[in-house]
C-alpha cells in the first residue's frame, strides 16, 4: 500500500502539520514542536499501518517519508527513540511544553492525545494495533528508491545467485562468496564487509545490506560516498585513519590493479608507488595520549582531490572486477620495440595515476611520440613529432634532483604569443610524490607554447599555468633548464625540489582516444591541398611561416 506525507511548515519555531492518506483513509497530524517530528511520523505509521513505500517528493511542501526522515536533524539533546514504541494518551491534563500536543484526525471521529513517548519492552502485539508485521528499515527504504525497478530485480538476482554459492538456503551472503564475486581480498575486503553488515560480526550479509550498502555507496551524494570511502579506509575499525591503514588499503589496491593488468602481485614497483601516494597524504588529528597523528576528514578530502585514481578505485567496488572497472583500468602504452623500456619514464603506475583525472574513452591507448633520449634535446624536434598528433598529449620531465612531474595538454602544442587550452588541462608529480592539480578557474593561463618570438615579453618555450617568467611549469625553447613556481591556476605548488629546473629526460605522449584512430583513416589524403594544409601546419610550428604577417 502507498502512502504520501505531506509536510506543512505552519509556523517557523512552533508547529508542523503532517498528513498521510492513502486509498481508505486520510489523517493528519498536527505537531506543536519541530523535536517531536522523527517520532511523530512513526507515530503516524503506527496508526495507518502503512508500507513505506512512499512517492518521491513531487512539489513543494510533499516528500516522501525516507527523504523526510533525513531531512531532520536531531534535535539537541533529544536523539530518536527506536521504532518499538508506546505513545501513552492522556484524555485530560496539561501539554507539557517539552513534549508539545498531537491531534490526529480520522473521517469519523476527533482527539486530542498529549504525552511523550517512551520505550517498551518487546512484545508480540505492537503499539497502535500493527501486530503483523515489524518495523520497516527506514535506510533501506530509502536505498530502494534509489534504484530503477529492474536494477532491483537484478539486485535481487544477483543476491539469490551468492546466496546460493554461501550454502544459506537463500538467507545470506557469507564474508567469503562476498569478497571473491566482488574481487576484494585481506583487510579492504574485511573492512567492506564489515560495513555492508552494520558490523554485525555474524558473517551474513542480507538482502537489505546489499540494498542499504549499494544505495549509499553509489547512489548516495558526493559527502555520503566520500564518508562511506573515510570510513572503508579505516580497515582496524578503531576509528583512527592512520599512514599504516592506508598503506594497507594501497597495497590491496595496487596488487588487485596490475594482477589484472598481467603484473604479479607485491611486485617492487607497486610497493613503490605506496610511498609516493602517502607522501601526498595529510595527517593533522590529534589524539590524546598517542605521538601520532591521524588523517581526519578534511584531510582525507584533500588527499581525494591530489590522487583522483584511488578515489575512483574504492568508489567502484562494488561491481564485478575487471580491468574496465572505474579506477582499474591501465593506458596500454604503445613505444617502438627497440627502445629499452629501462628509459621509459611512464611506468604502468604513473599512468594510472594520470588517468585519474581523465574520461574512459582516454584510457585505452598512448602512444610514445618523443623521448629526449632518442630524438635528442630539441624544441624543433619535439613540435615536429607532436605535431601529427591531434588529441591530447602527457608531457613528463625528470630533473636533475630525481623529480619527476610534468602536465596533461588538452589541446595541441601550437605557436601562440599568449596563454590558450582549455580547462581539462593540468598538471602532476609522480616522484616523489604523487599529485595532481587541476584548474581552479582563477585565471584561464592553461597553456604556453612560444616559437621564435624576438621579445623578451614573449618567452620561447612551452609549459602551464601561472604567469609570463612565472609560470607553474616552463621548459625553455633550449630544452636546458626551466622553472616550476607555485600558482592560482592549479593551486599547485613548486613541483621539482626548488623553482629552477634542469630536466634530464623528457619525453611526451600522445593520448589516443577511442574511435579518433579510425576516423583519421576516413579523412581524404595526399590531395596537393592537403598536403599543402600538413607542410603549413609544420612551418607554423617552427615559426616559418607567416613571418610577414
Amino acid at each position: 500500500m502507498d502512502a504520501m506525507v505531506v509536510v506543512h511548515k505552519a509556523n517557523v519555531t512552533t508547529r508542523y502539520s503532517l498528513r498521510a492518506r492513502d486509498n481508505r483513509r486520510d489523517v493528519s497530524i498536527d505537531i506543536h514542536y519541530p523535536c517531536l517530528l522523527y517520532e511523530m511520523a512513526l507515530l503516524l505509521l503506527e496508526y495507518l499501518n502503512l508500507d513505506t513505500r512512499f512517492d518521491p517528493p513531487i512539489a513543494m511542501g510533499k516528500i516522501g517519508l525516507p527523504s523526510f526522515f533525513a531531512m531532520i536533524p536531531p534535535f539537541e539533546g533529544l536523539t530518536p527513540l527506536s521504532q518499538n514504541l508506546n505513545f501513552q494518551a492522556k484524555n485530560e491534563g496539561k501539554i507539557d511544553p517539552k513534549v508539545g500536543s498531537v491531534d490526529i484526525n480520522g473521517k469519523r471521529k476527533k482527539r486530542t492525545l498529549t504525552g511523550k513517548f517512551i520505550k517498551v519492552k518487546q512484545s508480540k502485539k505492537r503499539a497502535m494495533g500493527n501486530s503483523q508485521s515489524p518495523p520497516a528499515n527506514p535506510r533501506f527504504t530509502s536505498a530502494s528508491r534509489s534504484f530503477t525497478p529492474k536494477e532491483l530485480e537484478d539486485l535481487k538476482s544477483l543476491f539469490a545467485s551468492l546466496a546460493a554459492q554461501s550454502q544459506s538456503n537463500g538467507q545470506y551472503i557469507s564474508s567469503s562468496v562476498f569478497q571473491v564475486y566482488f574481487g576484494l581480498k585481506g583487510p579492504l575486503g574485511d573492512r567492506m564487509f564489515d560495513l555492508a553488515t552494520q558490523g554485525r560480526k555474524d558473517d551474513k550479509l542480507s538482502f537489505e545490506d546489499l540494498v542499504t550498502t549499494k544505495g549509499t555507496y553509489e547512489k548516495g551524494t558526493n559527502d555520503e560516498i566520500e564518508e562511506f570511502i573515510y570510513r572503508l579506509l579505516d580497515v582496524t575499525n578503531d576509528e583512527i585513519l592512520t599512514r599504516s591503514d592506508l598503506e594497507s588499503v594501497l597495497i590491496t589496491m595496487f596488487d588487485h590493479i596490475f594482477h589484472l593488468k598481467g603484473s604479479g602481485p607485491g611486485s617492487r614497483s607497486n610497493c613503490y608507488m605506496v610511498d609516493t601516494f602517502l607522501n601526498a597524504a595529510s595527517f593533522s588529528k590529534d589524539h590524546d595520549g598517542c605521538n601520532d597523528k591521524s588523517m581526519s576528514f578534511e584531510d582525507f578530502k584533500s588527499w581525494c582531490s591530489l590522487v583522483p585514481s584511488v578515489k575512483k578505485f574504492l568508489a567502484s567496488l562494488f561491481v564485478p572486477p575487471d580491468p574496465g572497472r572505474l579506477g582499474s583500468q591501465v593506458p596500454k602504452l604503445q613505444h617502438l620495440e627497440n627502445i629499452d623500456s629501462s628509459v621509459i619514464l611512464l611506468r604502468d603506475e604513473y599512468a594510472w595515476h594520470i588517468g585519474g583525472a581523465l574520461s574512459q574513452e582516454e584510457l585505452e591507448e598512448w602512444k610514445l611520440l618523443y623521448h629526449s633520449a632518442l630524438n635528442g634535446l630539441s624544441f624543433n624536434t619535439f613540435l615536429g613529432n607532436v605535431s601529427n598528433n591531434d588529441g591530447p598529449t602527457v608531457l613528463i620531465i625528470k630533473d636533475r634532483e630525481g623529480y619527476i612531474f610534468g602536465g596533461y595538454a588538452s589541446q595541441p602544442w601550437e605557436r601562440h604569443s599568449n596563454f590558450y587550452g582549455d580547462m581539462k588541462s593540468f598538471i602532476f608529480q609522480l616522484y616523489p610524490k604523487a599529485s595532481i592539480f587541476r584548474p581552479t578557474g582563477a585565471n584561464s593561463n592553461l597553456q604556453w607554447c612560444a616559437v621564435n618570438f624576438s621579445s623578451e615579453a614573449i618567452p620561447n618555450g612551452f609549459g602551464f599555468g601561472g604567469r609570463i617568467n612565472h609560470f607553474g611549469l616552463f621548459l625553455s625553447a633550449g630544452f636546458d633548464q626551466g622553472h616550476t613556481f607555485s600558482c592560482t591556476t592549479f593551486n599547485s605548488p613548486c613541483l621539482s625540489k626548488t623553482s629552477q629546473i634542469c630536466p634530464e629526460v623528457i619525453e611526451c605522449w600522445g593520448v589516443v582516444r577511442k574511435g579518433m584512430e579510425h576516423e583519421k583513416q576516413d579523412v581524404v589524403k595526399g590531395t596537393v591541398l592537403e598536403r599543402f594544409k600538413e607542410e603549413r601546419h609544420m612551418l607554423n610550428m617552427v615559426g616559418i611561416a607567416n613571418a610577414s604577417e
